[in-house]
């Protein structure tokens, strides 16, 4: 016991010995005042550290996107479209914030050469064509009577290849207003170029 407690400790007793606090006082209240008083002169209460943590959100005039590209030849639809949906939801930054769109920009050359699991079946045009591809339905509805669209996988590949990537990624993507925004930065071509040469983008590993 250091000279500070032993000081504490006596004014304690001295206080106890004189009859304790008067009455109106309230005599739990002052009574609990001098014990925190004397357990305070001890060191480990002196030392403690109170930290309290803040969850850190993201303004949408902070966003500050970046610009990424990634060639789609012969690489599996499911695995690329989990990489390019995170990319754009901006889930691979520390500053992820789910109420902004903080994700970046992406850029797909060779779109039409994504290719699905299974076995392949012979095709005129596309080398990748497989069996879930065949089997594959794509549905779209105008809202009115009779206007519900059926197209196979390889009505897509025929008309619009790159639609069948598009697809896949806005599926993974959440059912909000944010989804509209995500995928304007989701841009696919049908071969090796690109026009974005200027925002100097980086591979997507």
């Amino acid at each position: 016991m250091n000279a500070r407690q032993g000081t504490c400790l006596q004014s304690v007793l001295a206080r106890n010995q004189a009859g304790g606090p008067p009455a109106d006082q309230g005599d739990w209240r002052v009574r609990t005042g001098f014990l925190w008083d004397f357990l305070r002169s001890f060191s480990f209460y002196e030392q403690r550290v109170v930290v309290v943590t803040k969850s850190f959100l993201l303004k949408a005039e902070e966003v500050r996107p970046q610009w990424y590209v990634v060639d789609g030849s012969d690489q599996i639809v499911g695995r690329l479209a989990v990489k390019i949906a995170t990319v754009l939801m901006g889930k691979h930054k520390p500053t992820y914030t789910p109420h902004v769109a903080s994700g970046d920009f992406v850029i797909v050359v060779n779109a039409e050469k994504v290719r699905f699991s299974g076995n392949r079946i012979a095709h005129p045009t596309h080398p990748n064509f497989t069996e879930k591809l065949a089997n594959k339905t794509y549905e779209s509805f105008t809202g009115y009577a009779g206007g519900r669209k059926v197209l196979t996988g390889a009505d897509v590949l025929e008309k619009n290849p790159t639609r069948i990537l598009y697809e896949a990624v806005r599926r993974m993507l959440p059912k909000n207003k944010l989804r509209s925004k995500m995928l304007q930065r989701l841009k696919l071509y049908a071969g090796s170029e690109h026009p974005h040469q200027a925002q100097q983008p980086q591979e997507l590993a």
